[in-house]
């Protein structure tokens, strides 16, 4: 039987480790698949009890300390900003991959930070940025001039008008509004549907139209 050698200039692909196989993982590895990537694609997961499973056709591996090698590419893909920015500050940074749905409109004037995460149908406008480990979701809007931290998370459909700046760690809410220039502080929580007219301090929750804080 006739073998054939190596093809020795096709170029090698490295493992894409998708670490987390719940329901944010699924939406960053169906934007994968539409790459030419998709067959190194695995998620990573602690739970034992997907270990082995299939999903989207992706196989789920073990954790990510037992399956991570040095040639790898690794998305955290999970929503929530603590646990994201935990697992991500014990990564290298040139490992960190950074994913676009192809549908996302993304300005060539924009700034993408390293392992950030842009869904389906966002938008970022000219001049916008994001940081390290950010989540831009489905249908939202970072428009011209914003600056959104590390490890922020701008849940589907919610809009940043021209020049707001989040902290680090800010979860925008689905559906809010955020009017321009506002500056929200780190870790601070905007309510889901919420018009933010007003700054926020860092670790303020704030809900409702207007929106006010939430006293605890």
């Amino acid at each position: 039987m006739r073998t054939e050698a190596p093809n020795q200039n096709k170029p090698l692909i490295n493992r894409i480790l998708l670490v987390g196989a719940g329901g944010h993982g699924k939406v960053v590895a169906d934007a994968l698949q539409l790459s030419a990537e998709a067959d190194q694609l695995y998620f990573v997961d602690d739970r034992e009890s997907l270990s082995g499973h299939v999903l989207l056709g992706v196989q789920v591996l073990g954790s990510l300390s037992a399956n991570l090698s040095s040639g790898d590419f690794v998305h955290v893909a999970i929503g929530q900003n603590l646990v994201r920015r935990r697992i991500i500050e014990g990564i290298r940074s040139d490992q960190l991959r950074t994913v676009l749905h192809p549908s996302a409109l993304v300005s060539r004037y924009a700034k993408v930070g390293s392992g950030s995460f842009v869904a389906a149908g966002a938008v970022l406008a000219p001049c916008s940025a994001l940081g390290v480990g950010v989540i831009v979701n489905h249908g939202a809007v970072v428009d011209h001039d914003c600056y959104v931290g590390d490890y922020c998370h701008v849940a589907p459909l919610a809009s940043l008008a021209g020049g707001v700046r989040l902290e680090p760690g800010v979860l925008v809410g689905a559906g809010a509004r955020i009017l321009p220039g506002i500056n929200i502080g780190a870790d601070a929580v905007i309510g889901a549907g919420a018009v933010v007219r007003q700054d926020v301090a860092s670790g303020d929750t704030v809900v409702g139209v207007p929106a006010r804080r939430v006293f605890k």
